[in-house]
């Protein structure tokens, strides 16, 4: 008699399993997201998976964790975004949006490696070898030990790796990839967690470092089960624009090093090429003596960064007046157009609001409260304010401009960029009175601020 088929239901959100469909998942409180995928149920007798590693413990002092230990990708930027370099034996995710440039930053790191004498094994499961010939092509000359597989069998790359032992593998993308053992279409919920386990095996056992690329969903995250990401050990998101020349790499997760880092990149007929200074690209066509225009200084892990808000306000032709934010919260945009209205008087009741983070970034420190609030009423007031001021500091609900961290960075920053003003919150004048060039403006409440338009 045939054997019957088993089948349950996971959730492609989170992988929450369940035995019979339900609307919303359980897990994650998401609607919609259970798909029907087989079960392979293992008997009590199936062989256990092979160990990789020799099971003896070892002291703590033992274990090498110095960053010599660590290998640089030969970009400054993404060393950052990293924690210093990639670690040996790590699994690491690389998401975004398609075309924004994942497998061409992977391929130059491939040659970067290469050449620095590593062996680099770069596997696609979307791309024939000519199709990655043309794209090499147009980034200069590639040398060293870097070979190219196109196969999506994970039993076929399995062996590959095993037998060739290399330094680094790319993995183009882990939703092509599918398991014979399963009977499942290849990117379903089943696959994908079972090719991240199987890559994982192989990273840990053999101190193979993977770089593994996965595709998005509509809402930015990557496709697939959650536990995707809980599984890796560092996941890299782009952000920026297709149409725009920029990239932004950011870290969501990483074990060995801080999330809050970002890298920026330009996209250049031969690749990504390394932004050194953001802030300068960031304020790259400014324009002057406009209202609603504001430049803000924020941190970015260790890095200050300069960027230009800016604000429209106008007659709202309609009864319920229209707000938008791009690349700010657009909650918070509305908190501190109230907060105006409280406060400091400013009536937005009848008018739209436009809020734009110039650049494309998308921002969620609380040190941009004020460069917003300022940019809204220089809009409304139709006062400009002088283009060598730059602006941040924390709003509370009752108008009050609260202190933000590493001011003297941020203060040294604006200075060094050619800013002679800075607007900041009174209680952390204290913090920058060292540096030279530049006059500092202490604010206690949304209202001193908006008196010195």
């Amino acid at each position: 008699m045939a054997k019957a088929k088993v089948t349950a239901f996971f959730c492609s959100s989170c992988g929450h399993e369940s035995s019979k469909w339900v609307g919303q998942c359980p897990g994650c409180r998401e609607w919609n997201t259970m798909v029907e995928a087989p079960v392979e149920r293992k008997s009590p007798g199936a062989k256990a998976v092979r160990s990789f590693t020799n099971a003896e413990p070892v002291r703590l002092e033992e274990v090498d964790a110095s960053d010599d230990a660590r290998i640089s990708t030969g970009m400054d930027e993404l060393d950052r975004v990293l924690g210093g370099g990639i670690v040996g034996g790590s699994l690491i995710l690389v998401g975004g949006d398609p075309g924004i440039g994942k497998s061409t930053i992977l391929l130059q790191v491939c040659r970067n490696l290469s050449a620095d004498g590593r062996s680099v094994l770069y596997i696609s499961g979307e791309e024939s070898l000519r199709q990655i010939k043309l794209r090499a092509l147009r980034m200069g000359e590639f040398s060293g030990d870097l070979r190219f597989l196109c196969e999506t069998s994970l039993r076929t790359i399995q062996e590959v790796i095993e037998k060739k032992r290399p330094e680094i593998v790319v993995i183009d993308s882990i939703q092509t990839m599918y398991s014979e053992d399963g009977t499942s279409a290849p990117g379903s919920v089943s696959q994908v967690r079972e090719a991240t386990t199987v890559l994982m095996n192989l990273a840990k056992g053999y101190g193979i470092s993977i770089f593994i690329v996965g595709h998005v969903t509509k809402e930015g995250v990557v496709a697939g089960p959650r536990v995707l990401e809980h599984m890796v050990d560092t996941v890299l998101y782009f952000e920026g624009d297709r149409s725009a020349s920029y990239r932004i790499l950011r870290g969501v997760k990483n074990r060995f090093g801080s999330t809050n880092e970002i890298g920026v990149f330009e996209m250049t007929q031969e690749g990504l090429k390394e932004v050194l200074n953001p802030s300068e690209f960031m304020l790259n066509g400014k324009p002057e003596d406009a209202s609603g225009s504001v430049v803000a200084c924020l941190m970015e892990g260790t890095r200050p960064i300069l960027l230009e808000v800016q604000a429209l306000v106008c007659r709202s032709n309609f009864g319920m007046p229209r707000r938008t934010a791009a690349g700010a919260d657009y909650n918070r945009v509305n908190l501190l157009m109230a907060v105006l209205e409280k406060r400091a008087g400013i009536h937005l009741n009848s008018e739209d609001a436009y809020v734009n983070i110039a650049g494309g970034m998308r921002i969620s420190e609380p040190a941009i409260d004020l460069a917003i609030v300022m940019a809204l009423a220089s809009s409304f007031k139709n006062s400009c304010i002088d283009g060598k001021t730059v602006i941040f500091g924390e709003v509370g609900l009752s108008g009050e401009v609260r202190s933000v961290s590493a001011t003297e960075q941020r203060v040294r920053e604006a200075a060094k960029l050619g800013f002679r003003r800075c607007i900041l919150p009174k209680s952390c004048l204290d913090q920058a009175y060292s540096v030279p060039g530049i006059q500092l403006v202490g604010v206690a409440n949304v209202r001193e601020a908006i008196e010195l338009l």
